[in-house]
């Protein structure tokens, strides 16, 4: 078999090493690379120390690079020994940070690039939905699609399967005595833990390099009404019910436009782009079983 090419992760966050475990622990892998900032390499802190110790003992190596304050040109230099570049790191970035990071690699002429999209269908959901966000993505993909030099791939998960049920998104109340429809009961969302979303990223690394484009992977896809049935089910205990429309929702974002929460559970009642027919996923067609919300439940709720 021919050797498989260098790959350069961005990050070793909870997506990031999800990934790059996922790569390494792979029957087909290649080389791999984590992006670190030198302080985290050189710290003298226990759990970054643990972290890099963890890289090294996986065979992975690591490069010093900051991916906030390098410039373009930096980054371009930093990223341009490698075949395939995954980003996995980005939430918390300055605006504009995505499209300074793809710049880079198309400057660096950059084989394949898998780029920091893991979430929802922002082709469908559009410009100008409650989700200023979504703008930077879509910025993104037009860059990829304006050009013919870099393969690349994005790979659509929904969002992570924790967020559903964390208290601030406001799906499942602090406590787990209450469940929010947000739009509907019937409305549905796609949930991937990143677990699985590492899982899927490295069979697209590893064992489809002719893949190309937007693929969807997903969990599972769920309907708000299902999201109290199983929270039951396992708990053992009846869940209060509240609906929270769209209208009632976009109210609430009226009086505090700044509040991101309140952006993304707009996006979200609205249903546009949020959810995926799980027949069509990436997923599916490999026959990979990931994990359904009932079973993460039971892992970590129960």
């Amino acid at each position: 078999m021919a050797s498989q090419p260098s790959v350069l992760v961005l990050g070793a966050g909870e997506l990031g090493t999800a990934v790059f475990e996922a790569l390494a622990a792979h029957p087909q892998h290649g080389p791999i690379t984590v992006l670190l900032r030198s302080s985290a390499i050189t710290s003298s802190d226990p759990t970054k120390q643990a972290q890099t110790a963890k890289l090294a003992s996986l065979g992975i190596s690591t490069l010093a690079g900051d991916i906030v304050n390098a410039t373009e040109d930096e980054l371009s230099t930093l990223f341009a020994p490698y075949h395939t570049i995954i980003g996995c790191t980005g939430m918390a970035y300055p605006a504009g940070t995505q499209l300074k990071i793809a710049r880079a690699v198309l400057a660096a002429a950059t084989r394949r690039y898998l780029p920091w999209q893991f979430g929802v269908d922002y082709d469908t959901i559009g410009r100008g939905s409650s989700q200023d966000l979504f703008t930077g993505q879509l910025d993104v993909r037009d860059l990829l699609r304006g050009q013919k030099e870099t393969e690349w791939v994005i790979v659509s998960t929904g969002i992570f399967t924790s967020f559903l049920f964390w208290p601030p998104f406001g799906v499942v109340s602090e406590g787990r005595k209450t469940v929010r429809a947000l739009g509907g009961w019937d409305t549905k969302v796609t949930v991937t833990t990143p677990r699985d979303i590492g899982r899927v990223v490295a069979e697209v690394v590893w064992a489809v390099p002719e893949l190309r484009g937007v693929v969807f992977t997903a969990g599972e896809t769920v309907s708000y009404g299902q999201v109290a049935a199983v929270l039951e089910k396992v708990l053992g205990e009846k869940v209060n019910r509240e609906l929270w429309s769209v209208d009632m929702l976009k109210e609430e974002l009226v009086k505090d436009p700044e509040d991101g929460l309140k952006k993304y559970r707009v996006v979200f009642a609205e249903g546009r782009g949020v959810s995926f027919n799980e027949a069509t996923t990436f997923n599916h067609q490999r026959d990979m079983d990931l994990q359904g919300v009932e079973a993460w439940v039971r892992e970590n709720m129960k």
